[in-house]
């Protein structure tokens, strides 16, 4: 692997990690374990997905893993005053009879599977997370892209699974109304 790929693939690794983990240390810990075991698992690597996806992949099973076998437990059930703002930001999109007020609308996003394809698509929805609050990014990524059921983040951080559920509605709000004007609007991004 060349050595500008490896610190890219690092850094990004690191960055995921430390949003689920909240821990440098383990964080690091999690990633060198990775990267090890792709190294040690590169004759299984069948080159189906990219290279960075399979080593995401693995770094995904042992975060999961972790959480799993891990009696750690942190508390994100207080409402943060950035969590109270995006509350503020969805009520503001409808009018006193609860349909859309007419500037609101969600925009089509024309064709979303060509839109996923396009690399910087992803850059501009790793910003959209990145300005979420990270307790709700981090619930947002591990139902997501962990995939954990809702039962198994509860008990992760220890809160209740309708908390959850708000916690995912308003990182998805958050998401929905970030790509909508950093990437689905015709206007030219500021991002």
């Amino acid at each position: 692997m060349e050595d500008d790929f490896l610190v890219a693939l690092r850094r990004d690794l690191l960055k995921f990690a430390r949003l689920q983990l909240r821990n440098d240390a383990l964080a690091e810990d999690m990633v060198q374990e990775a990267l090890a075991a792709a190294l040690a698992g590169e004759r299984s690597f069948a080159g189906r997905a990219a290279l960075k996806t399979w080593i995401f992949a693995i770094l995904r099973n042992k975060i999961v893993d972790h959480f799993r076998a891990s009696g750690r437990v942190t508390n994100v059930s207080a409402l943060s005053p950035e969590e109270a703002g995006l509350d503020q930001a969805f009520e503001a999109l409808f009018k006193a009879n609860e349909h859309w007020a007419r500037d609101a609308r969600p925009a089509p996003w024309g064709d979303p599977e060509e839109a996923l394809i396009q690399q910087r698509f992803w850059v501009v929805f790793d910003a959209c997370l990145n300005h979420l609050p990270a307790s709700t990014a981090r619930v947002f990524m591990m139902r997501e892209f962990l995939e954990l059921e809702t039962a198994e983040i509860c008990q992760a951080l220890e809160i209740t699974a309708g908390n959850c559920n708000v916690i995912l509605h308003r990182a998805r709000n958050g998401l929905r109304r970030c790509l909508d004007k950093n990437w689905f609007s015709p206007e030219p991004s500021r991002c």
